[in-house]
């Protein structure tokens, strides 16, 4: 019987060494001090140009990059903003406003980190934040309390900022006024001599949040002037729209607010695919204001928004690290102005 030997198992090759800022100090001919000058920004220290750009090309070489943690600990708070997503589909809107937000927080030196944490509330919600350590948190939604801001300011953050149509004790608010959308589309649709409105309810979980306000919009604006308000469930999905399209006639309703425009582009075209004449039989509009409305035959009516800046928002943040114990900010922000157009 022939015996084959055992062959070492190859040892993994050691990870090379992480560099660190001594290694850059020493490719660079500098300090450790004048590479922590200049890879963190600092300007209360003079530092020539071509000393800067020693020390950036020694970096490179070398693959080194400042140890955020490190400088956190140094400065005495990180430099992350934590931005929850909110647990609700975020439309073209949205996204843009969270770009230019990222983009006027960068400039200030700070990093933005968007939490995914589906299924997590309140105080649950605030505590995973509260683990990572944000120097700062903007809350969109409604998902927090009092006790998640006292969670999250016991654990460091410096700033919380609350996106919504109400404020939070202890934290900056940015008031939404979705109430102010819905009231747009009704004083325009009874402008249009339109009396029987239905509202589009998304069924989608989570924005019943942003959609009721938009109903008690439109009943304001119609209180009053013998009209009637119909509220008109449905999903965000083509089996739903062909259905209530199918018994639209049934409901008598002479005009529809859709709640925006996506749900809108989708509610037109099963009632155009059903026969129903728009704006001649119902009039429709939505709100966002995007630019696939304009690409519809008929043109679609809108309610164009204001969101916040994304610069103004940048700025308050940083105003409130730089001074935790300010009394907090309240600032009304959302716009709201009716764009007519064929469909209503």
């Amino acid at each position: 019987m022939v015996q084959i030997p055992k062959q070492p198992v190859p040892s993994s090759p050691a990870p090379p060494a992480v560099p660190t800022s001594a290694d850059v100090a020493r490719l660079a001919g500098v300090s450790r001090a004048t590479v922590s000058y200049v890879l963190n920004n600092t300007t209360a220290v003079r530092i020539s140009e071509p000393t800067r750009r020693r020390v950036h090309e020694a970096a490179k070489e070398l693959g080194y990059v400042p140890h955020a943690a490190a400088r956190s600990l140094r400065a005495g708070h990180s430099r992350m903003v934590l931005m929850p997503s909110p647990n609700v589909p975020a439309g073209p809107l949205y996204s843009q406003f969270l770009s230019e937000l990222q983009w006027a927080l960068s400039r200030l030196d700070y990093t933005v980190v968007q939490y995914g944490g589906i299924g997590l509330h309140r105080g649950e919600a605030a505590r995973a934040w509260a683990e990572l350590r944000p120097v700062a948190v903007i809350v969109p939604g409604g998902d927090l309390g009092p006790e998640g801001v006292h969670v999250l300011k016991r654990s460091g953050a410096r700033a919380v900022v609350t996106l919504g149509p109400e404020r939070v004790e202890g934290a900056h608010a940015l008031l939404l006024d979705h109430d102010g959308v819905g009231h747009s589309a009704g004083v325009h649709l009874l402008d249009r001599g339109r009396r029987r409105v239905g509202v589009v309810m998304p069924e989608e979980p989570g924005l019943e949040f942003f959609s009721r306000p938009r109903l008690e919009g439109v009943r304001r604006a119609l209180r009053g002037a013998d009209a009637t308000v119909t509220e008109l469930p449905l999903a965000y999905e083509e089996g739903s729209a062909v259905r209530l399209a199918a018994r639209w006639r049934s409901l008598g309703l002479d005009a529809v607010f859709a709640y925006n425009d996506e749900y809108a582009m989708l509610l037109m075209r099963a009632l155009q695919d059903e026969g129903v004449d728009i704006p001649r039989e119902t009039a429709v509009v939505g709100a966002d204001d995007l630019v696939l409305g304009r690409l519809l035959r008929p043109r679609l009516s809108t309610v164009h928004i204001e969101l916040p800046s994304g610069r103004h928002l940048a700025e308050l943040v940083d105003r409130a690290v730089r001074d935790p114990g300010g009394v907090p900010e309240v600032h009304e922000v959302f716009g709201a102005r009716i764009v007519h157009r064929e469909s209503s």
